[in-house]
């Protein structure tokens, strides 16, 4: 493997390891680690990557590193990168859902990592404010970010964000009047394998159907019926973690009963506290309901490798599908013109879900000291994010 792409596993094992705050703070970090730091790509590429991710159903900071990862060095790196990403947080919570035990000391985890909450909140911020700065350009750019704003925090409905980002790319598409490029269309016509998407959603089909003919006895039974949940699931979720909580929530707490809401709510703080993708948190749900079927350390280990598999394989698939001819794609000029009110609608995402997540905080002091603190930190100095990490680890232990 060429010295630069390990150079990149190198990027993507320190991004692994310090993406706390979920979604919204890791594009910030992929902009450091991966643009500003060490040049993979330019932030043009970054944020036209993002804006894809957005539109694709599945987990975007996933797909945005794989999509990162392709471009530097293709399918290979790709697969590699994506592992490295979701192998430690699915870990852990598969581990903490084999062991529940572990989560009566939960308590104490948290507050050693208390201090991690407002830092996040420092790194959302962070990225908020330099993603509006290059984004929000244009008045219909401020006034798509702020109806995105507005519309997330009024509706609270998943359905906000799918609508808000295909009204977005509708809206700038049809004010940018593109022209038509017709090679450009048959070009990527001629690559599109219709086959390809039959068999994305017939292997859904096939495992619904083989989960409902299945005798219930079987010990089969409950791994295929689990894995068809999870990969249905990630076909369908759009708006990343905040969305699929609620999802999961629904399906397995209230309509199958795999988990009692008790279960699924500690292990949502865990997954909390954890830097990775917050579809990492699939792991803990599929162990933990494997536990009901007796399966024993091996099941409940399985029932964690599934979930995480089918929660990101549909966003995999497709990200690695499209990423290959984006190059063309984004030279149609609707699509083009579609971007930039994509990623209008994504700052508005970014901003709304800064607001709700400091909501809890209120006006105590200490976390907005450090919240504030830890802005100014990253956007005056070259301090990275890690380094601020850790002082909040080593601060939760002796304070």
């Amino acid at each position: 493997m060429a010295k630069r792409q390990l150079l990149f596993l190198r990027s993507v094992i320190v991004f692994t390891f310090t993406a706390f705050g979920g979604a919204q703070a890791h594009i910030s970090l992929l902009l450091r680690y991966f643009v500003k730091n060490t040049q993979y790509i330019t932030e043009e590429e970054l944020l036209e990557l993002n804006a894809l991710a957005q539109v694709l159903p599945g987990p975007a900071s996933t797909q945005t590193l794989v999509g990162i990862a392709y471009k530097v060095g293709g399918l290979k790196l790709a697969i590699i990168s994506f592992l490295i990403w979701i192998l430690p947080s699915a870990a852990i919570m598969t581990l903490a859902a084999i062991s529940y035990g572990f989560l009566d000391q939960k308590q104490q985890f948290v507050e050693i990592l208390k201090y991690i909450h407002p830092i996040a909140l420092g790194i959302v911020a962070y990225g908020a404010f330099n993603l509006a700065k290059k984004v929000l350009t244009t008045e219909l750019s401020v006034f798509l970010a702020f109806s995105a704003v507005v519309a997330t925090l009024v509706l609270r409905n998943a359905y906000v964000f799918p609508m808000a980002i295909l009204i977005g790319g509708m809206v700038s598409s049809a004010i940018g009047t593109p022209s038509e490029e017709t090679q450009i269309r048959v070009r990527l016509l001629s690559n599109i394998n219709p086959r390809k998407l039959t068999y994305f959603i017939g292997f859904m089909v096939f495992m619904a159907l083989l989960g409902a003919i299945i005798n219930r006895t079987s010990p089969f039974s409950l791994p295929i019926r689990l894995f068809e949940n999870f990969y249905r699931n990630g076909i369908f979720v759009f708006g990343g973690g905040q969305v699929l909580v609620p999802l999961m929530f629904t399906e397995f707490v209230q309509s199958k009963h795999y988990l009692l809401q008790s279960d699924f709510i500690s292990g949502y703080a865990l997954q909390q506290v954890l830097p990775g993708p917050t579809f990492s948190f699939t792991s803990y749900l599929g162990a933990l309901s494997m536990k009901h079927g007796h399966y024993g350390v091996t099941g409940q280990a399985l029932g964690g490798v599934l979930a995480v598999l089918g929660i990101n394989l549909p966003g995999l698939i497709l990200v690695l599908f499209i990423v290959p001819f984006w190059d063309d794609l984004k030279k149609i000029g609707r699509i083009k013109h579609s971007l930039s009110g994509i990623n209008a609608v994504s700052v508005g995402f970014i901003i709304a879900a800064f607001m709700l997540l400091v909501k809890p905080v209120g006006f105590n002091a200490l976390p907005i000291s450090i919240l504030i603190g830890t802005f100014f930190v990253l956007n005056f100095t070259k301090i990275s994010p890690p380094i601020i990490v850790l002082v909040g680890i080593v601060l939760g232990y002796f304070i």
